[in-house]
């Protein structure tokens, strides 16, 4: 069996704790574009915070009752997602606009083999987000 894609690129959900401080990541600072807020049908209720990352549609969900689990911290704190990744040109950029902000940076700015360098953030749920640059 294979999956038969409809579009090139998936949808990443993120549960939140505090969609104001996550909207001011990710669209005010990140600059994603916010296509809307829907209403969340499962998981006890909540809102949908819909937000364009290219092709990429990042679904910000704050439910009405936080989940009790927490899951912070980096690639070898827990199962589940870890990090998300998007390759960018403007490395340096972002990640000084990120650390004007006050973000946590998780990975400063690393060349991890030749021609390419990461740098990684923490968002207002410590989700890491890495950038990714190729020369």
């Amino acid at each position: 069996m294979t999956v038969q894609l409809a579009k090139s690129s998936i949808d990443l959900g993120i549960v939140i704790t505090d969609s104001q401080k996550s909207l001011a990541f990710y669209r005010d600072l990140l600059g994603f574009e916010h296509v809307a807020d829907t209403p969340m049908p499962i998981a006890g209720g909540g809102t949908m915070h819909r937000l364009n990352c290219g092709e990429t549609l990042l679904k910000l969900v704050k439910l009405n009752n936080d989940p009790e689990r927490d899951g912070r911290g980096g690639i070898a704190a827990s199962t589940g997602m870890r990090y998300f990744t998007m390759i960018v040109t403007n490395l340096n950029d972002i990640m000084t606009a990120c650390e004007e902000a006050g973000v946590t940076v998780a990975v400063p700015i690393t060349e991890v083999r030749p021609g390419v360098t990461i740098g990684m953030v923490e968002d207002p749920d410590g989700n890491w987000v890495e950038f990714v640059e190729m020369s």
